[in-house]
């Protein structure tokens, strides 16, 4: 007998909550049984910290600084975030941004690299297995003009392996020097490459294509976007603010994804201290006034800038200006024939 509609979309949000969390539950639960045997103290907290890490090279460095310039930084401070993002084992920061930009473009229609809307699964991690490649000269064509981004992905390889080579020798370290010789220092560098490598990817991964499915799948939504983006307090928590998604598609280029005090936003906490700091300028801020507008305007044309590194040439101007909705004039940013940089 043939599933309705509505019978087939329960049955593949159940799916993909199993996708996501049993692997989870799973990886606690192996903790667990190989507590003092296989995984120590040391481990989980090289895990913990190499996990933080890549979390704000991805929110942070990735996201937010490179792909939506909600801030600006020095060379040195843009080049830190940008390979602790290239250890998460995400692609390349060129590769990332063109993917992300594409799907801002494209929210949840056809073009859409990774809409649960296809299928939950495609949403999650299917449309990697399906081989996706972002065009890179469409999406990000002036970030082929910045020398740190073009060496930081032409060397991305070296900072996947510094990723793993890191909390290897950092074990390994910890085990020799509490007595374990050589052999202690084999048997910890294959730990850390275990829990601090491998499971950190893996948790890294699984928390970021969570915002793609599930923050497009379950949670409230506090502004009308063209997209079924949603605000999810678990993956506010977990991917360190991007699960505030909602909020992130109506205000694209905002440095803060948390809006509400109660909305926790970690990288933006972070972004705030560098500011502080003088290591963050050009803030881009969305103020209450502002949010209030949206909410009773609902969707319009105000935030066409989603895509900043692409800019318009005057003759296109006019063509986003007429865009009837955000999707419409992000796409006019997207296919403009001739971007100024």
């Amino acid at each position: 007998m043939l599933m309705n509609h509505q019978e087939s979309s329960t049955l593949n949000k159940i799916i993909l909550c199993l996708v996501v969390l049993v692997p989870i539950i799973a990886t606690i639960f192996a903790i667990v049984l190989l507590w003092n045997r296989m995984v120590h103290m040391t481990e989980l907290m090289v895990l913990l910290v190499m996990f933080l890490l890549g979390g704000i090279g991805v929110t942070i460095g990735y996201h937010r600084m490179l792909t939506h310039k909600s801030f600006h930084a020095p060379d040195w401070v843009r080049a830190i975030f940008l390979i602790l993002g290239s250890m998460t084992l995400q692609g390349s920061a060129l590769n990332w941004c063109a993917t992300h930009n594409q799907h801002h473009a494209n929210s949840d229609l056809e073009d859409d690299p990774h809409s649960p809307l296809h299928s939950f699964f495609h949403g999650h991690v299917g449309w990697i297995l399906d081989d996706f490649r972002p065009n890179v000269q469409k999406y990000a064509g002036p970030l082929l003009k910045d020398r740190l981004v073009v060496f930081i992905s032409k060397t991305f390889g070296l900072w996947v392996a510094l990723g793993v080579l890191v909390p290897m020798l950092i074990c390994g370290g910890v085990a020799s020097l509490h007595g374990g010789g050589m052999h202690g220092f084999i048997v910890g560098s294959l730990e850390g490459l275990l829990w601090g490598g491998f499971v950190r990817i893996f948790i890294n991964h699984h928390v970021t294509w969570s915002v793609n499915s599930i923050c497009h799948t379950f949670g409230s939504r506090d502004f009308e976007t063209t997209d079924v983006s949603r605000n999810n307090f678990l993956f506010g928590i977990l991917a360190l603010g991007e699960g505030w998604h909602n909020n992130h598609h109506a205000f694209p280029r905002s440095a803060f994804h948390g809006m509400r005090w109660w909305q926790i936003d970690p990288s933006g906490l972070i972004i705030r201290a560098m500011e502080k700091l003088g290591l963050a300028y050009d803030v881009v801020r969305i103020s209450p006034e502002r949010q209030e507008k949206r909410r009773k305007q609902g969707v319009g044309t105000t935030e066409y800038d989603v895509l900043p590194g692409l800019l318009l040439t005057p003759s296109a101007a006019s063509a986003v200006a007429a865009a009837t909705s955000v999707a419409g004039a992000v796409a006019q940013v997207a296919s403009s024939p001739n971007p100024m940089t």
